[in-house]
Order: structure tokens, then sequence, then C-alpha cells
């Protein structure tokens, strides 16, 4: 009996038979297949790739044996490769890694100088056949009525800091004993240690004595100073030195109560020797509270302490009265010693009777070019293999072996491209360049310059007065001339002051720096080349002095990396860049500062106060006064 179909019949044919296929029943089908019975043979690779399309869409785990595939196949290629001759790979420098400003110099240059032909141009026709000329002359032809204040535009873009710092009336309490630090570093990281222990002495209600300087190892070697004039003796400087002690005093007398020495019966416990005294050992950036709460107790118990070292020993982000104490210490107590600023002010007069060309204005320049800072950044330049020498033995003399450890690697490169290497200024470099076609090559000398490109890529030109600050320019003879011949009106500390006015200061390196800290601070434009705490505290000085608007340019040296080392770019191209970099300049002049920035770089809001543009669109009187306090 067969089983109940619901297709209907189709004649005789059987119900258990599958009907026939479509392509069997087409007459096209039937007479191509009655040639030869059954399908042609196929041939061994239509075999093979059909065999292995079908394990692959049936099979998809044999793409895991794919890799090996690749591998078999690749060692069956190499096994036919010669191996006697190895192909060299050669690496290619990063964009930026690689000192080549001689090169971008000589190319933009003709167009550098034609850009600014006409001041140029004034400025021979000055110096005539030779005879003498004198800046009053320079006055007369380069006079255009240009204005270099007119490049901030941010000054005073919705309203205007001023400085508001209060002091106390009530004068201070019993004292819990006495602090003495030990100020360790150059000079204005011992400004940041004065500073912070005044905020903490004030903290807690306790008697501070004028800190002690101590000196890095590098400074102490006197036969190190008359063989390498770049680092300055400065072991005997002491804080009425740089300082005036009876100013500081004074300012701060309702505030902290400060001492010039420790009484005796205080030091009769300890034999009269400091060593003796219990010695903190404070953390880096500690907090206030570290201080209210492990300091304190053993103050109250001995009634006086030692914290040495005390640089960074204080976190940036504290309460308010901290940071006021701060901001008092800084912009109104500290002042320098008489003679260090009978001499910077002397300085600015000169320097502004030489700008006469610019309005009495002129722009100041931190160059950080020194033997010792050029070693110490590990930058390789032009020098060639003295270069090499000098900085290995700079090294060996300044951080006895720091640099030759085991294991120690540093990669020039990377710190270039990464901003760090000093600026240079302007030397003569030999430079290779192709002659006519089949006269081979020829040298010549070409003037190369990171610092002064940069600064005519900014607008400056000949006619700009710009004070250098700087210690002792390494191979100064190669560096420093052709910078005066691109800016003439170029003056240093050395130059405007004679040897008989720098003797007193000459071997004293913090002295030096507090001439040129007191000229950058009253310039109307200061652009810093180098990081470091000099600049960093000039930042927030003159933030303090310009209602809240630094007036600083501060470049972005890992962009200008990578355009010292561009061989394609223009002058035009170049300049708009550096414009840009002035414009950015402008508009960071005035910033606020954050939790973990440095009060000393960011004085708003913590050391002043907002004003409306519409009570007055000028830095008061009294906000310049506090400028004496350097």
């Amino acid at each position: 009996m067969h089983a109940y179909n619901r297709l209907p019949s189709s004649g005789n044919s059987s119900p258990s038979s599958p009907p026939a296929s479509p392509l069997s029943r087409s007459p096209r089908y039937r007479h191509r297949g009655s040639k030869s019975g059954r399908p042609p043979p196929k041939t061994l690779a239509q075999r093979l790739a059909w065999i292995l399309l079908s394990v692959l869409l049936k099979r998809q785990g044999i793409f895991l044996f794919a890799p090996l595939l690749y591998i078999a196949g690749m060692l069956f290629y190499m096994g036919t490769v010669s191996f006697d001759v190895v192909p060299v790979i050669k690496h290619r420098p990063a964009p930026g890694s690689v000192y080549r400003s001689p090169q971008l110099y000589a190319k933009v240059r003709p167009e550098m100088d034609s850009d600014n032909s006409s001041a140029d141009a004034e400025l021979e026709m000055d110096k005539g056949e030779g005879k003498g000329y004198c800046y009053a002359d320079y006055a007369k032809q380069l006079r255009k009525d240009k204005d270099i204040s007119t490049i901030w535009k941010h000054s005073y873009k919705g309203g205007e800091w001023r400085p508001c710092i209060n002091k106390s009336s009530e004068g201070v309490p019993e004292s819990n004993g006495y602090i003495f630090v030990e100020a360790n570093g150059g000079l204005n990281q011992q400004r940041t240690s004065i500073c912070n222990a005044v905020a903490v002495a004030g903290y807690l209600n306790a008697t501070l004595v004028i800190p002690n300087f101590h000196f890095h190892s590098i400074w102490r070697d006197p036969s190190y100073l008359f063989e390498n004039a770049s680092i300055i003796l400065d072991t005997v400087s002491k804080f009425g030195d740089i300082y005036d002690e009876e100013f500081f005093i004074k300012t701060l007398e309702n505030d902290v109560r400060i001492v010039k020495t420790i009484p005796g019966h205080i030091m009769e416990r300890f034999d009269y020797n400091m060593t003796n005294v219990y010695n903190f050992r404070i953390k880096a950036w500690s907090s206030i509270q570290y201080y209210s709460n492990t300091v304190l107790p053993k103050l109250l118990e001995e009634k006086i302490i030692r914290i040495s070292p005390f640089a960074n020993r204080l976190s940036f982000d504290a309460p308010p009265e901290v940071q006021r104490l701060r901001c008092l210490a800084n912009y109104q107590a500290l002042r320098f010693a008489d003679p260090i600023s009978t001499l910077g002010e002397t300085l600015v007069a000169r320097m502004k009777e030489r700008s006469t060309n610019n309005s009495g204005k002129y722009i100041s320049v931190h160059l950080r070019f020194e033997e010792d800072m050029v070693a110490f950044s590990c930058c390789v330049y032009d020098g060639g293999e003295q270069e090499k020498l000098d900085m290995d033995a700079a090294r060996e003399r300044g951080w006895k072996g720091k640099f030759t450890k085991r294991g120690r690697v540093y990669h020039p490169g990377g710190i270039r491209l990464n901003g760090k290497c000093p600026l240079t200024p302007l030397e003569h470099l030999p430079y290779c360049h192709p002659l006519d076609e089949g006269e081979g090559h020829g040298d010549v000398e070409v003037e190369e310059e990171e610092v002064g490109l940069m600064l005519r890529g900014m607008g400056f030109d000949r006619s700009t007065s710009i004070y250098l600050a700087s210690g002792r320019i390494y191979d100064s003879e190669r560096y420093m001339a052709p910078l005066l011949e691109m800016f003439p009106f170029l003056q240093t500390k050395e130059m405007l002051a004679s040897a008989e006015e720098l003797a007193p200061f000459q071997n004293y390196s913090s002295r030096m720096a507090a001439i040129d800290y007191t000229v950058c601070l009253h310039s109307e434009v200061f652009v810093t080349t180098q990081g470091g705490n000099f600049p960093q505290f000039l930042l927030g000085h003159r933030r303090y002095l310009f209602g809240g608007h630094s007036r600083t340019i501060k470049p972005d040296k890992r962009k200008l990396a990578l355009l010292f080392d561009n061989p394609n770019i223009g002058w035009r191209s170049f300049k708009r860049q550096m414009l840009n970099m002035r414009a950015h300049s402008d508009s960071k002049g005035i910033e606020i500062k954050r939790p973990n920035d440095s009060i000393y770089s960011y004085p708003c809001p913590d050391c002043m106060c907002k004003v409306n543009k519409t009570d007055d669109s000028k830095p008061s009187s009294s906000s310049l006064s506090s400028s004496s306090a350097t």
C-alpha cells in the first residue's frame, strides 16, 4: 500500500520516483549530452582547484593554516636567494632631529634681507665711509614711528589685573621656635626657597632665620673658575649680598618674625654647631599639612629645627594664607641690594637712551648657550670633533661621571625633536655647495643663527634695540660677532657697563644674574629661549607689573626644531609661522593659575585682583612702584 501523496499524479510515473530534472527535459541539454553520453573530463588543475574550493567553503577552519602556508612559501623563496651580499638599510633621521639651521639660513637669507632692505639701506647710509657715528645718528635715520608695544593685542582685553596683597597690621604672636633653612641652587631657585620658607614660618607661627645659601658643587672649585669662565664661583655670597636684608625684615615684620642670627642660649644647647640641630629631610612638593602634622611637633619640642635642602619642598597648591605670604615675600619683600639695584637701574636707563628709535622701548632675550648648558643638554651642533671634546670635558668637570655611567644612553636627535636643545646665537660655518657644473664644490662662509632668524621672522628688524641676558657664551668669538651684525643695537651688560662698574660683581654668578633680571624685567618684550627658573620668575614678575600680561614671547621649540630642519620652507612661510607663534604668546599673556601651577609664574588671582577695563586703561603708578622690590 502506497503512502498518500498530496501532489497530483503525473500519468503513469511511479509515486515513489522523483520528478525528472528540468535540465534533463530540455531539448538543448538532451542534444548536448547525446553526443558523448557523459560530461567531458576535467583537467588536473581544475580538479585541484575544485577540491580546494570545496574544502575552504565547507571547512573554514582551514584558514588557521594560512600563516603556516605563508611561512612555508617564504622559506621556499628564501632558499633561492643568495646571502653573499646583504642589503644595507639606511636609517632616515626623523624630521626635526638634526641640526640643519645653517642650510635653512643660507636659503632664506636673500629674501630675509630684502624684506628689511629699506631699514638696512638707511643703516648703511648712516655708517657712511667708515667715519664715526653715534646712536643719535641711527635714531635720525631709522625713526619710523615704530612702537614695539603694539604687538601686544591682549594686554587689557576684558579688564586688567592689579596687585592686591594684604599686609597684616596686628603683629605676630609669640613664636613656637626657630626655623633655619638652606636655600640651594642658583638665584631664582634660592628665591623659591626664601618665599616658601616665609610661608612655612608664618603658617607654623615660627621665627625664620635669614636663609643660608648653599651652592652646587660645580661652583665650589676655585681652579675651575679660572679655567672655565662660563661657570662662576659663588661660594661666598650671602643673603645680604644679593637682597636688601633690612627691607626684607621690615616689610614682613607684621606677618613673620625674622632674625639674622639664632640666639646664643639656643645654640648653646647644640655646642654652637648647626650640624647638631635636628635636620628634616622633607620630600619635594610636600603639603602644608605635612609641616603642620610632622614638623610643628618637633619644632615645639626642640625650639629649633633645620631644613636642608629646602628648594621645592612646599606644594604649589596651598591655602590662601600660605599663598598670601608667598606673594608678599616674592613681589614686595625681596628687593635687590643697593649695589645691584643701582647698577641694574643704570643699565635700564642706558638701554632706553639707545632705544630712541623705538620710543625708548627695547626687547630683552634670555639666551642659554653657556658651555655648561650646552654640555648638560647633550645636544649635538656642528662643531665636529672639537665640540665633542669640549662637551665631554665640561660634563666630566661639572658632573663627575654622571654622563659616563655604565648603561647611560642619551639620544641627541630625540632631545632636539623634543625642543630641549638651547637655541644658538649667530655663527660663521663653512657650507659646501655646488658651483657651476663641472667645477666641483666650493666652501663659503655661511652665517647661521637660530635666535636671530626667529626674531627676524617675528618682525624685529635691524633697528630693534635688544638686550641679551646671558652668561659667557660658548665659543663666543665664533657665535656673537655675526649676531651684532644682524642686530647692531644689541647690548649686553658687559657692553653697557664699564669694567670698573662690573668689577664688584664679576666673579659672582647670582649677582650677575640679578643685574640681567632687572634689565629684562623692565623691557617691553621679553623673549625666552630655554626653560629654567630665570624665565619662569620673570614671567610672573612681569605679569605683576604689567596688569596681568607677561609681555613675553615663549616660542614653541618643538615646532622650531621642525622648521629649522625643513629644507623646503621659504622665508614668507617661515615668517608666517613665526608671527603666529608671537601671536600665540600674546594670547597666553594673561593666564590664571591652576592648582599645580607655580604662583611665581602665575600671580593671578592669588596676588592680583581683577579690575574692570573701564576703571582705568593703564597700569597704576602704585603697581609699577612695586618694581622697586627688585
